[in-house]
């Protein structure tokens, strides 16, 4: 293990190696933890800054990331809801943070991104063991049968709250790290070992994201082991066979959900409630009615929309009128990224925020980076259902993810990568396979 770290490159770079693998560890935990860590981070890249290792800092995937930041800036000039938008920009200063961070400090992110990834990939899967021990445990206290783990008690929400976590933002993190252990597994000749200790991390990982029953997550995961990994990371017969399994895996999987009556409702009953139409007195109140409210309020301002922080409020009012009295009590937002920009900056907020998502799409593809297309994937997809960039947790995750991607691009060939088994296996103290 000791060959995998740092320890030949200088201290500064040392110090930043460790700031960004803990800020990656800290991201299925209490923000707390996160925020001291970058503010940490902060501290000592100011410090070590030093103007010779800078990296320009007016560039375009800077200012990609920077770009959610800056909307809700330009859209605050016109917000008759000041306090709520700057209470907007304290929550989205993350975004405007992190890239710069990477930018100027002279840690040389794609050298260390192999080991940060396969670190992090552990460090998740023991997060999901600990969440499972606790269910266990709880379950062993009140005498229930052990099939309980697959009873409403124990999946989404209720599942992942012992770390205080939203159950679609940590499944989110969790496909980052299946996602790269799987591209470890197709893409090295790796010992049998170092093998078997991945395809275990990956399993505990896919029943940690299955258990969390995010529907778009889910979704996103099918697509990408279905046919983003073989087709960007296998050729010919190899591809074939691959998704020949892969699918047949899918198809068990989805008959384990149909004939759990949890996951069932989770996956199947939910979404159609989901996408119902809403009758007064309904609890929970679905979501396309939510929508509905907010394309009304969206149609007042299409051009401008209403300026940064006006969402909750605005929202509020039009649900209690319209009788959504549970979406009004919990003060829900509108439950979908894209909507949400129009309805605070219009057209061109909504606009710029596609550019940007087209610009990583086109840059994770031109690389050929599953993990990052992994990424890509999710935030466009989950942007549908949540509003991913209003919380505490999706903003660090884009900020963080985006940022770290961008500054560390993979190389090209993903075959037989030679750097790689250096890196990971002889680390092991084994001799390389092949």
């Amino acid at each position: 293990m000791k060959e995998l770290l740092p320890g030949s490159d200088s201290l500064s770079n040392r110090i930043s190696f460790y700031h960004i693998l803990l800020l990656m560890i800290s991201l299925p935990f209490d923000r707390f933890y996160s925020h001291i860590i970058l503010v940490s981070f902060c501290v000592h890249t100011i410090i070590q800054f030093k103007t010779d290792a800078a990296k320009p800092i007016f560039t375009a995937r800077i200012l990609a990331v920077q770009a959610v930041f800056f909307i809700s800036a330009i859209a605050t000039i016109y917000t008759p809801y000041q306090q709520q938008a700057f209470d907007e920009w304290g929550r989205n200063v993350v975004i405007l943070i992190l890239p710069l961070l990477l930018c100027i400090n002279s840690i040389e992110l794609k050298k260390y991104r192999p080991i940060l990834l396969l670190i992090f990939a552990f460090t998740s899967t023991v997060t999901i063991l600990y969440l499972y021990a606790n269910a266990f445990i709880t379950i062993k206290h009140y005498g229930l049968p052990f099939r309980s783990i697959f009873t409403y008690a124990f999946t989404n929400h209720n599942f992942s709250e012992p770390i205080d976590m939203h159950a679609t933002y940590l499944s989110m993190q969790l496909v980052i790290a299946l996602v790269y252990l799987l591209y470890l597994l197709m893409t090295d000749k790796i010992n049998p070992a170092f093998k078997i200790i991945c395809g275990l991390c990956g399993l505990i990982l896919l029943a940690g994201i299955v258990q969390l029953g995010s529907k778009s997550i889910l979704a996103i995961l099918f697509i990408m082991i279905n046919l983003v990994l073989p087709y960007y990371l296998l050729t010919g017969h190899k591809r074939f066979r691959f998704m020949l399994v892969t699918i047949s895996i899918s198809a068990v999987l989805i008959g384990f959900i149909f004939n759990s009556h949890t996951f069932r409702e989770r996956y199947i009953t939910e979404l159609q409630t989901d996408l119902s139409a809403f009758h007064p007195g309904q609890n929970p109140d679905p979501r396309l009615a939510r929508w509905q409210i907010a394309v009304q309020l969206i149609k007042g301002k299409p051009i401008l929309g209403h300026g940064s922080g006006s969402e909750l409020t605005l929202l509020g009012e039009s649900y209690f009128n319209h009788k959504l009295y549970s979406s009004y009590i919990n003060k829900l937002n509108a439950h979908n990224q894209y909507l949400s920009f129009l309805l605070k900056t219009g057209v061109w907020g909504l606009a710029i925020y596609l550019l940007v998502l087209q610009y990583g799409f086109k840059i994770a593809i031109r690389k050929k980076d599953v993990v990052f297309i992994s990424f890509m994937l999710m935030v466009a997809i989950v942007s549908i259902s949540e509003n991913v960039l209003d919380v505490d947790k999706g903003v660090f995750f884009y900020g963080f993810f985006f940022s770290f991607f961008l500054f560390s691009f993979s190389q090209r060939k993903v075959v037989n990568s030679s750097e790689l088994r250096d890196n990971y296996l002889c680390a092991t103290g084994q001799p390389i396979a092949g």
